[in-house]
C-alpha cells in the first residue's frame, strides 16, 4: 500500500499544485509507484494469482493514462517516462 504522505510527495512533484491529485501525470505516478511495491509481494508469493489479477488491471490503466498523456502533449510523456524510468 502506498502512504497519504508518499502521495502527497507524488501529488507536490507531479502535479500542477499541491491539491492537483487528478491529472493523469500524478495518476500514472501513483499507478507506478504501487505497481513498483507489489514486486516485493510476488517474490514472497509466487503463486499469488490473484493479485497478479489486480496488478494487470493497474499495468493496463497505466498504459491507457499514458496514452492519454501522450496524445496531449509529447513533451510531458517524454518527461514524465524519463522521470518514472519507464520505457529505457
Amino acid at each position: 500500500m502506498i502512504t497519504k504522505a508518499e502521495t502527497a510527495e507524488i501529488v507536490k512533484k507531479f502535479g500542477k499544485s499541491e491539491n492537483d491529485s487528478g491529472s493523469a501525470a500524478v495518476q500514472v505516478a501513483i499507478l507506478t509507484t504501487r505497481i513498483k511495491n507489489l514486486k516485493g509481494h510476488f517474490d514472497e508469493h509466487i503463486h499469488d494469482f490473484h493479485s497478479n489479477r489486480g496488478l494487470l488491471k493497474m499495468i493496463g490503466q497505466r498504459k491507457s493514462l499514458l496514452k492519454y498523456v501522450a496524445r496531449k502533449s509529447k513533451d510531458d510523456y517524454l518527461k514524465l517516462i524519463k522521470e518514472l524510468g519507464l520505457r529505457k
